[in-house]
């Protein structure tokens, strides 16, 4: 009888399989490992030694396969998170994405939604020149800031007690270097006390009343006024020459006691602009080294040792107007408000160019007529237009690099700001020459009024 593959032969016996072997070694998929519960009862099997063997290569290459899922798995889900961390919008693809990874084991409740200040924060994050230029410019200030000894004056400003504001002043450099989206309101005024800016709030003659609610940027050079530093020098200067005395360092005790009240009076005067412009970025210049930090000589009357001293008191007094500065704006960024404070650093503004330099950008002691002596003229070392130009370029800077910490703007302003509003803002409520118009009455038998010239 012919055989038939499968079948019996006609002896009975099974016919040979040439993969008897490999089968014997490799148990089924549905088969229960060795060992497992489903295989060790009492009618299992006696196991061989090629079975053994087999038994105890397929979890070795399971354990390996259950790895590989494992890696690929985590890898998935790392940058799922990235993406999740990064991109709130991608958190319900996120979990789409986890059920099929888990095979649909998803879960039960929604992850949690974003939160307020992630979805919408009233604060707008912009770099340091744009939170400067989107509204209007003012600069306030004493004679360094007003360009007192620069030449090119506003002639109404340039009489005896004027204000002596000069076109090559740092503001009008400034307006000139950005786009503003307003324009330029110069208020900086000569001999200028901070106490001053505080005693005429609420009058047509305050600088500070000048700054508006869609101010972006104030420049403040103040304090020197405060200090006395003009009386300082004149004090030190108008001696009998050559004659080495301690008249100038004498007057430490009371210069010490003018700077510490000063830190109030710079503390209050930025809390008022502040106050009026929460948006605007305020740039507040410290004064610079009127002599070399290794004076050659003597200059007129003043010593080596009494130029160190005036040098040193110009430190010292930047470093406290720095403090208030650095203070005032850690309590706006510790408070999530909007706007900054910064600290504008002129110190070396005048380096190799000190009022006794060949090329001095300070202008220096002014001499009276024959015989009437020294006369320390109120332009008496203040900066040329050169010394104006040096100091231009540090605040142009500071608007360019900004403080050390983002800066932002409230958004409700930003939509507001257009050039009408800007305009009718610029000078502040109080300056008879930008006053805003009045508002049209509602009522049109008033207006009729008006019109026919009645009260």
């Amino acid at each position: 009888m012919t055989a038939v593959p499968g079948r019996d032969d006609a002896s009975g016996a099974p016919e040979p399989n040439p993969n008897a072997d490999d089968a014997a070694k490799i148990p089924p998929e549905d088969t229960a490992p060795p060992g497992s519960p489903d295989a060790s009862g009492p009618d299992a099997p006696a196991e061989t030694g090629a079975t053994a063997a087999g038994a105890a290569a397929t979890p070795r290459r399971r354990g390996r396969l259950r790895t590989r899922i494992g890696v690929g798995v985590a890898l998935v889900l790392v940058v799922s998170l990235i993406v999740m961390l990064t991109v709130p919008a991608s958190r319900d693809a996120l979990r789409f994405l986890w059920c099929g990874v888990t095979g649909g084991v998803c879960p039960s409740t929604e992850l949690p939604p974003i939160a307020e200040d992630e979805e919408t924060d009233w604060r707008m994050r912009v770099g340091p020149e744009e939170g400067a230029v989107w509204g209007n410019y003012v600069s306030l200030g004493d004679s360094y800031s007003s360009g007192d000894g620069a030449g090119d004056y506003a002639p109404e400003t340039a009489v005896a007690g004027g204000c002596w504001r000069s076109a090559n002043a740092y503001a009008h450099l400034i307006e000139e270097e950005f786009d503003f989206a307003g324009a330029l309101a110069f208020y900086a005024c000569s001999s200028h006390k901070g106490s001053a800016m505080l005693s005429e709030l609420g009058t047509p003659e305050s600088q500070i009343e000048r700054v508006t609610e869609h101010t972006s940027l104030v420049t403040l050079g103040i304090g020197g006024n405060d200090l006395g530093f003009i009386p300082v020098l004149r004090t030190c200067i108008v001696r009998m020459p050559l004659l080495e005395s301690s008249v100038c360092t004498a007057q430490e005790e009371d210069i010490a006691e003018r700077m510490e009240k000063f830190e109030e009076t710079l503390s209050t005067v930025v809390g008022e602009i502040r106050s009026r412009a929460p948006d605007a970025r305020i740039l507040v210049l410290g004064y610079p080294r009127l002599f070399p930090e290794e004076p050659p000589g003597m200059y007129y009357t003043l010593t080596v040792k009494d130029q160190l001293w005036l040098n040193g008191i110009a430190e010292r007094f930047n470093t406290r107007i720095r403090d208030v500065v650095y203070r005032a704006d850690g309590g706006i960024y510790g408070t999530r408000e909007a706007g900054s404070v910064e600290y504008v650093n002129t110190f070396s503004a005048f380096s190799g160019h000190e009022v006794s330099a060949e090329d001095a950008w300070l202008n220096g002691i002014v001499l009276g007529q024959f015989g009437e002596g020294l006369k320390v003229d109120r332009a008496t070392f203040h900066p040329t237009a050169q010394g104006q130009r040096s100091i231009a370029e540090r605040v142009r800077l500071q608007i360019m690099e900004g403080p050390e910490r983002v800066l932002y703007v409230s958004r409700e302003t930003l939509a507001r700001v257009d050039e009408s509003l800007l305009r009718t803002e610029l000078g502040g409520p109080l300056d008879p020459v930008h006053r805003p118009s009045e508002e049209p009455s509602e009522d049109p038998s008033e207006s009729v009024v008006d019109e026919a010239g009645g009260s």
